[in-house]
């Protein structure tokens, strides 16, 4: 573990060029075609062939038992066959994908093709099968494997207005008026005794405005979303001095896990709102990151106000960041990655669990 230190950076409208090469996203094909890594893709690929099995075999039997002899014979072909190919698919992600789309699918038929004759094989060479059907199979193959290649595109198409959508509604609640108005009210209190540390909050609120209005990216790293978490914070402690008390727990071997931009902030503005504002004695807020194997797990804890200083009711959030952020993960990590969010004794706990590598 280990704590990170905040380097400031010279104010500046525009990033430097090394920032705008290293936040460019690479280039990559039009669609993604063979994306079949995924456990979630496994799982419903699976899901599907089998379902399709099940289906045909009541179009030949004529009793439940029947049909379970009939789906439970065609499995066997299938889904060695599917698997087949979700393994080829993955194994030849990354040098099919360079190929123009037209190819991606003709490729992908192709081994769904030799995929579905491997397991027609399998039928005949156990004696399930007397008269092998091989053409049919292979068009049957080619087709199933086009089926999961479009789904796959449509999946990969719907994340681009999702994380737009996600992303305007955070910006509406993470650059509000009154943090605006109260950061520079702050620093206009800091310009004649403390003028370096007024500039230095300008520089980190014009830093979370450049990253909030620039151009959203598929993905960034555990360490950008610290570092723009520590801008954020380093405003909220003039604001609050004392009152906030922050703890950083940071293991450097999770720094290259891949988060949706701008993920952080609004997990740390919400333990300041529901922590900090309403507790006159302040609260303490703890970061921590961990690599466990594969795994990466993020943690934001606040602890909360006692209620007796409450006049009435603390007011309760309506969940809306929360769910941002865990539908953004699942866009990017689908069923690898976890996420829970609530009471832990006196604290708020956020819990996420990622892939250490994409």
């Amino acid at each position: 573990m280990y704590l990170r230190k905040r380097k400031p950076a010279i104010l500046s409208a525009t990033p430097p060029a090394a920032s705008s090469d290293r936040a460019r996203p690479p280039a990559r094909a039009q669609a993604v075609l063979f994306d079949a890594c995924q456990i979630g893709v496994v799982l419903r690929t699976v899901v599907f062939v089998e379902a399709v099995v099940g289906v045909a075999a009541m179009f030949v039997s004529g009793s439940p038992g029947e049909w379970l002899v009939q789906a439970a014979t065609v499995t066997g072909g299938a889904l060695p066959a599917t698997l087949l190919w979700l393994v080829a698919a993955c194994g030849l992600k990354k040098p099919l994908r360079r190929l123009p789309v037209p190819w991606q699918y003709a490729v992908g038929a192709l081994l769904g093709a030799i995929s579905a004759l491997y397991g027609c094989g399998l039928l005949r060479l156990t004696g399930v099968l007397v008269s092998a059907p091989w053409f049919a199979s292979a068009l049957a193959g080619a087709f199933f494997a086009g089926m999961v290649m479009a789904a796959m595109v449509l999946r990969a198409r719907g994340q681009t207005p999702a994380a737009t959508t996600a992303r305007l509604e955070e910006l509406q609640s993470r650059i509000r008026p009154h943090f605006l108005f109260n950061t520079l009210n702050s620093a206009i209190a800091l310009v004649r005794e403390e003028p370096a540390k007024a500039e230095t909050m300008l520089e980190d609120l014009s830093e979370l405005f450049r990253q909030a209005l620039a151009d959203p990216g598929e993905s960034g790293t555990l360490a950008d979303e610290i570092a723009l978490a520590e801008r954020y914070l380093a405003i909220e402690q003039v604001r609050f001095g004392e009152r906030l008390r922050i703890r950083w727990d940071l293991d450097a071997a999770a720094s290259d896990a891949r988060l949706p931009p701008l993920l952080l902030q609004p997990l740390v503005e919400n333990a300041i709102k529901h922590g900090v504002e309403p507790s006159p004695d302040g609260a303490k807020l703890r970061i921590r990151t961990e690599r466990r194997g594969s795994m990466v797990v993020i943690e934001v804890v606040n602890s909360l106000p006692p209620l007796r200083w409450a006049d009435e009711p603390l007011p309760r959030g309506h969940g809306i960041a929360l769910a941002n952020v865990r539908d953004r993960l699942r866009l990017l990590h689908d069923m690898r990655m976890q996420f829970s969010a609530g009471m832990d004794q006196k604290s708020y706990r956020v819990r996420i669990a990622i892939p250490a590598e994409s």
